[in-house]
C-alpha cells in the first residue's frame, strides 16, 4: 500500500475544492477517471498512466489529505511519491489561489 499524507490548514470546502482541481488536472492530463463519494469527502482515482496502474483513494480530513493506494512496485515507488507529494503540496497551498491551479 502506497500511502501519502499531506497536513493542511484550510477550510474542508477549499481543500475539497482545490483536490477537485487536482483530479481535473490527473483525468485531463493523465487520463485517470475520478469519482467522488455522495458526501465529497473521498474521490476514487483509477487509470494508467505509462507501465503503473494506479488505483487509490483521496481522502480530505479537516487537517490533512491522505492518498491511499496500490503500490507501483519497487521501480516506481520514490517517482510515484515524489509526484503526488509535489501535487498535494501545491494544490493545497494557501498562497496559490484556487483559480490559478491547472485543471487542464
Amino acid at each position: 500500500m502506497l500511502r501519502i499524507e499531506h497536513a493542511h490548514s484550510l477550510p474542508v470546502d477549499d481543500a475539497r475544492a482545490r483536490i477537485a482541481a487536482l483530479c481535473d488536472y490527473l483525468n485531463a492530463k493523465l487520463g485517470l477517471t475520478v469519482s467522488w463519494s455522495p458526501d465529497g469527502s473521498r474521490a476514487k482515482v483509477n487509470g494508467r498512466y505509462l507501465v503503473v496502474t494506479i488505483d487509490g483513494s483521496v481522502i480530505i480530513g479537516e487537517r490533512a489529505v491522505v492518498f491511499e493506494g496500490k503500490d507501483p512496485g519497487m521501480l516506481w515507488r520514490g517517482k510515484a511519491k515524489e509526484y503526488l507529494a509535489g501535487k498535494l503540496a501545491r494544490y493545497l497551498d494557501p498562497q496559490t489561489p484556487l483559480a490559478s491551479l491547472r485543471r487542464s
